[in-house]
């Protein structure tokens, strides 16, 4: 079985490619690009942000409201830069038909 942080580390290496190959689509909308890339600064906060959860509180990132809430605050506005990048890309590519 393995393990979710190993799970989770795994996970990166995927992301990454995806991230190689829609960065090199010159269809990707740019505000769309910067959320998904944003989506890594999420992970690079969240990490330090459980060891200090685990560290200082003994409990898991989850339980500690304001930490939790302040990494959750960042991964909300990544998606909403995904949204709106690929919301203004339809709204150009109507525009355009």
């Amino acid at each position: 079985m393995i393990s979710k942080e190993t799970l989770f580390a795994l996970s990166l290496f995927p992301y990454l490619g995806f991230l190689w190959f829609i960065g090199r689509t010159p269809q990707t909308p740019r505000l769309a690009l910067y959320g998904f890339y944003g989506t890594l600064v999420f992970v690079a906060i969240t990490i330090p942000a459980g060891i200090y959860s685990q560290l200082h509180y003994g409990v898991s990132l989850a339980n500690v409201d304001w930490l939790h809430g302040g990494a959750e605050i960042f991964l909300t506005l990544t998606n909403i830069l995904v949204v709106l990048g690929f919301a203004q890309a339809v709204r150009e590519l109507k525009m355009k038909n």
